[in-house]
């Protein structure tokens, strides 16, 4: 099973920014695409970014295409959420993922190691 520890949240005003680190545990992860997810108070948890095991593929929601980029460090065991832009409608709990499968996957449902979240605050 593969750990995942998330950091890099907190408060930041708009049109600032901020970058998620998610270092996972276990030797896998190269094999591992990822994918980045969020949370809001009172809202169902969506799909962000996601990046495929070798971080040749990524998607990105339309809210935040432009904005967001996703990368990763398979040397380091890291995926990352750079985060440019942010809106106060950004303010969420954000949740690093990862699939075992090498391809990309925008589903929740196909991903089955979780992060404990990083609350991200976008303040007006």
């Amino acid at each position: 099973q593969v750990q995942l520890v998330e950091s890099g949240g907190g408060v930041v005003q708009a049109g600032g920014s901020l970058r998620l680190s998610c270092a996972a545990s276990g030797r896998t992860f190269s094999l591992c695409a990822m994918g980045w997810f969020r949370q809001a108070p009172g809202k169902e948890r969506e799909f962000v970014a996601t990046i495929s095991a070798s971080g040749v593929i990524t998607d990105y929601a339309d809210s935040v295409k432009g904005r967001f980029t996703i990368s990763r460090d398979n040397a380091k065991n890291t995926v990352y959420l750079q985060m440019n832009s942010l809106r106060p409608e950004d303010t969420a709990v954000y949740y690093c993922a990862g699939r075992r499968r090498i391809i990309i996957s925008i589903s929740l449902d196909d991903y089955g190691d979780w992060g404990q979240g990083t609350q991200v605050t976008v303040s007006s």
